[in-house]
């Protein structure tokens, strides 16, 4: 089998994978930009607090003269993200589907475009239930095809989640990982019993392939668990995200080597890179993999900010049996086409272009393993691991009570390494 059906089939099946997994992303050429934010914070993970007054919006851009008719509708998922077996009544009050009727058209930019923005909850539903959650948006007239997808949570407050993270770990110390430990205290959560009926999810910067979930803890005092020492809770530590910045047309900015205009949108050349993994770690601020809509000199970037075809080039000898993917928000997390360095073998380099809204981007190359489609992908062939580096992980604790038909989520944290 040639090389090029080969990557088709691992990633026909990685995508078939994912879609059971309902993972955010997007299926039309035609959208672009699809964002989280919870009460307009973009740092925030995409989890409301049930009955808190918190707004979560789902904004994205059709690149289009004038806007289409879209409808929106909810499902309600398990831990797992398959879907629960709950009716509409029994997780929402009101009507499981509504129009995306907030829009406005781009201005001053060249490339034409409409941006949507989703409200929840709003006046036509509210959540009964906690638990994951997965909006999908598809044009009116054709109900059965889905545009766009995004995953979120709605979190009980009913359990008290802490979390720490050390780069001694039970298999190195202070060298290339990092372990994380939860307690959970659940006394107000009605969990039976605290050592078999909770799972944990660790996360770390937003990344899905590497997840991890844990029932039993190392051990119980009352209605606390501890969850120490657990092997699946060490992380291979990484290292700091890269980041560009597109947030001009008119000069380049950070990371950026050039900027040309060749009708119909902007180019943008980014500085090539290189390969980290033999490199001594150096600090740097990122976001943890998230992107932000910036164009500098505009007081509305989500409808001033212009599309900029982006191309990213890394200069590293090619990998046998291992795929190079793009990581970051600004991917949907998904490790498909879209994100799929190719290697040039008259340059000797991994290359990709992408059409991006200008803002500034953290992105990273991960690898994975050729013909696996569910391994978890890995940063030591590129970007190195140093247990300095300064991740952020998301923990959430979920649990289901005898009788019960779904995961409530009784409580979510993020810790951070410092």
């Amino acid at each position: 089998m040639v090389r090029g059906q080969t990557v088709i089939l691992f990633l026909l099946a990685a995508v078939s994978a994912w879609a059971e997994d309902t993972m955010t992303g997007i299926f039309d050429d035609s959208f672009h930009t699809l964002r989280i934010s919870v009460n307009d914070n973009y740092m925030a993970p995409p989890v409301l607090m049930l009955d808190s007054g918190d707004e979560l919006t789902i904004s994205f851009d059709e690149i289009t003269e004038s806007n289409s008719y879209l409808r929106y509708s909810l499902m309600h998922c398990n831990a797992n993200w398959t879907q629960s077996s709950l009716v509409e009544s029994e997780f929402l009050d009101g009507f499981n589907f509504g129009n995306v009727d907030d829009y406005e058209y781009s201005q001053l930019a060249a490339t034409h475009y409409v941006n949507y923005r989703i409200t929840l909850p709003n006046d036509r539903f509210r959540f009964k239930v906690s638990g994951n959650y997965l909006l999908r948006v598809y044009r009116d007239d054709d109900p059965d095809t889905t545009l766009l997808q995004a995953r979120f949570m709605v979190s009980e407050s009913t359990a008290t989640v802490t979390a720490d993270v050390l780069g001694v770990t039970d298999i190195d110390y202070n060298d290339a990982h990092q372990q994380v430990s939860v307690t959970v205290d659940a006394t107000n959560a009605k969990v039976e019993d605290v050592f078999n009926d909770m799972m944990v999810y660790v996360s770390q910067n937003g990344r899905l392939d590497n997840e991890v979930m844990v029932r039993q803890p190392l051990r119980v005092s009352g209605k606390t668990a501890y969850y120490e020492h657990l092997r699946p809770l060490i992380f291979p530590a990484g290292n700091e995200y890269r980041r560009m910045e597109t947030v001009s047309t008119t000069y380049p900015g950070m990371n950026v080597e050039s900027v040309d205009y060749y009708d119909p949108y902007y180019h943008a050349t980014l500085t090539t890179d290189y390969p980290r993994s033999a490199d001594k770690y150096i600090y740097d601020q990122t976001q943890s993999g998230r992107f932000f809509v910036r164009e500098y000199n505009s007081s509305n970037s989500d409808t001033e900010a212009d599309y900029v075809v982006t191309h990213f080039t890394l200069d590293a000898p090619e990998l046998p049996g291992k795929y190079i993917f793009l990581d970051g928000d600004f991917t949907s997390r998904r490790f498909d086409p879209q994100s799929l360095m190719t290697y040039n073998r008259a340059t000797g380099r991994y290359e990709k272009t992408l059409l991006l809204k200008q803002g500034a981007y953290n992105y990273q190359y991960l690898t994975v393993d050729a013909g696996s489609s569910n391994s978890a992908a890995s940063t030591s062939a590129i970007e190195g691991d140093f247990y300095q580096t300064r991740n952020e992980y998301l923990v959430k604790v979920y649990t289901r009570r005898r009788g019960e038909r779904y995961d409530r989520l009784i409580g979510v944290t993020t810790v951070m390494f410092r």
